[in-house]
């Protein structure tokens, strides 16, 4: 049946997210700042501020979920903690006077650091820094009378996925047969999440009541190390296997002290240096979905770089 689903953001999660529900044949209400968004007859385009309450309301109107993929206009804990939790209320409200669940991606941030593969039942205890900051979005939705469901993921990689430590830092490096240099270590195993797999999840579980108020995890290929992970690019691509070496973590945190970037980054370094694995195998359960193979999403990744920059295809 035809129903109108709104849309927060269209960077890789929304814009998936939209496209996967106009294959569905649902209307799309996709709404960011600057009306952008990928092009499609079922997917509406709106110029809207999420920080609007007014704007917001309206632009909700006749929808039966939300799925609020926005993301904060730096990556820092101030910019998280100043724009995320007010924008996140004024959705929940507008939602909940609609009657409609509201669908977020996750990342493991809340998780913190901690031994062993994650799973739905791990304690979401962060508290510093851009940790807490997911933390505390969380508990937050926890607490609304709205329904919501958190469908966490792990690192993304997949078309669309620039912003990424498998995304514009990797993919590219690989197709012009430059030297490949990944954060922490290179033989540690790392959880990555297909971006299509989490846009499917979300998806699904705004279309399952019994599975609202919960948090729940994508579906996730079997953790690889990085070093694993250049290969199937290179596989996928038919290139040569690129040299790579990995940028210690003292790197980072000894650059912190000039750079906000690397300061940011180092914070969340430990994914990279010890083995951080995701656990999907009851979510999958219960969403009936299961992970895009590695070296499919790999042949699918390298085929939207290479329409991105023909003069790389390696």
């Amino acid at each position: 049946m035809n129903q109108l689903h709104i849309v927060t953001g269209a960077g890789p999660v929304g814009s998936a997210v939209a496209t996967q529900l106009a294959a569905l044949g649902h209307d799309v209400r996709l709404l960011t700042r600057s009306g952008s968004g990928p092009d499609h007859p079922l997917i509406e385009r709106r110029k809207v501020d999420v920080s609007d309450e007014g704007q917001v309301a309206e632009a909700f109107r006749g929808g039966v979920a939300v799925h609020h993929c926005i993301h904060g206009s730096a990556y820092s804990a101030a910019a998280w903690r100043a724009e995320l939790p007010g924008a996140e209320q004024i959705v929940l409200r507008a939602a909940g006077e609609l009657g409609a669940v509201v669908v977020f991606p996750e990342s493991l941030y809340s998780y913190g650091a901690v031994d062993g593969p994650m799973t739905e039942d791990t304690p979401r205890n962060a508290t510093i820094g851009k940790l807490g900051v997911r933390a505390d979005l969380l508990r937050a939705r926890e607490a609304s009378a709205t329904p919501t469901v958190s469908v966490a993921a792990s690192d993304f990689y997949g078309p669309l996925v620039r912003n990424s430590h498998a995304g514009e830092r990797m993919v590219p490096t690989i197709l012009a047969g430059r030297t490949m240099r990944v954060v922490g270590g290179l033989d540690q195993r790392h959880s990555f999440t297909y971006v299509p797999d989490l846009a499917a999840a979300m998806i699904r579980a705004a279309a399952t009541p019994e599975l609202w108020n919960s948090v729940l995890h994508a579906p996730t290929a079997p953790a690889v190390t990085q070093r694993e992970l250049i290969a199937a690019f290179a596989a996928a691509a038919g290139v040569a296997v690129p040299k790579s070496s990995a940028i210690p973590v003292w790197v980072l945190k000894a650059g912190g002290a000039f750079s906000t970037d690397l300061r940011e980054l180092a914070e969340t370094s430990y994914q990279f240096t010890g083995p951080f694995v995701l656990d999907s195998a009851a979510s999958e359960q219960k969403l009936g979905l299961t992970a895009t193979p590695l070296e499919v999403g790999a042949k699918e990744t390298v085929a939207w770089w290479r329409a991105q920059a023909p003069t790389v295809a390696g």
